[in-house]
């Protein structure tokens, strides 16, 4: 009985021997096959993170060789002929050139932004920060009207660009002698419970230097020293022609 056991397990270990290697014949090549493609795969994601870096290399130096044009104008110029890597680089790339036309041309710095605000591929916040700094340039053609409608549309989104655009609308309010509405958007604006401590400081330098009662969040009226309230009308207009 001892010999047969022995004999039964020989023949059976060569029956799952021989179904083993048959199976390996059958199906081994999916095997390689996915080997295969899971070090193709690694292999081309690492080329494309190297291109990707070698790319966004590329572009930094291009955008650092023109700003180390020595004329703004020339710099704008040199800022146009750098290839964007896409959609986004674009638009940076435009906004830098309009900083650095907005001195000699301001008109043509808010046309750039406006274009950036045109472009439909790029991230919203692109769109809305542009929109703002174009609103934001005292001679960049728009009248008081056009300003303020495309002001409100921000005001109509949220985060802190709503925040930005209610404030610039109190600007524009007092540009057009609406000093009360005016002091109305910067109480509003210091109660919001998103506005940051410089915007907040800003209204409230605001309101006080129009002779209205600042409102923190809750109601409570603010105190600013005087000489913090002096010029903030002044300093407030002034930052929106930037």
């Amino acid at each position: 009985m001892s010999n047969s056991d022995s004999f039964i397990e020989e023949v059976s270990e060569e029956v799952r021997r021989d179904r083993l290697f048959g199976l390996m014949r059958r199906y081994g090549w999916i095997a390689v096959v996915l080997v295969l493609l899971i070090v193709g795969g690694a292999a081309y994601n690492e080329w494309r993170k190297a291109q990707e870096r070698a790319s966004a290399e590329a572009l930094g130096d291009a955008m650092l060789a023109a700003l180390e044009t020595e004329e703004r104008g020339d710099r704008a110029e040199a800022l146009d002929a750098v290839t964007p890597a896409g959609p986004g680089s674009a638009a940076i790339l435009q906004m830098m050139a309009a900083a650095e036309a907005l001195e000699d041309d301001p008109a043509g710095a808010a046309e750039r932004l406006m274009g950036i605000a045109q472009m439909s591929d790029i991230p919203l916040v692109y769109r809305q920060i542009a929109t703002l700094k174009a609103v934001m340039i005292e001679e960049g053609g728009m009248d008081a009207e056009t300003r303020r409608a495309r002001l409100e549309d921000l005001a109509l989104g949220g985060g802190v660009i709503r925040l930005l655009a209610e404030e610039q609308l109190a600007y524009l309010d007092i540009e057009t002698g609406n000093e009360a509405g005016a002091i109305e958007r910067m109480n509003a604006i210091s109660a919001d419970a998103g506005a940051t401590p410089g915007l907040r400081r800003r209204a409230t330098q605001v309101i006080v230097a129009l002779g209205g009662e600042p409102q923190l969040p809750g109601g409570t009226e603010a105190s600013v020293p005087g000489d913090a309230a002096a010029g903030a009308v002044d300093a407030g207009t002034a930052e929106g022609g930037e």
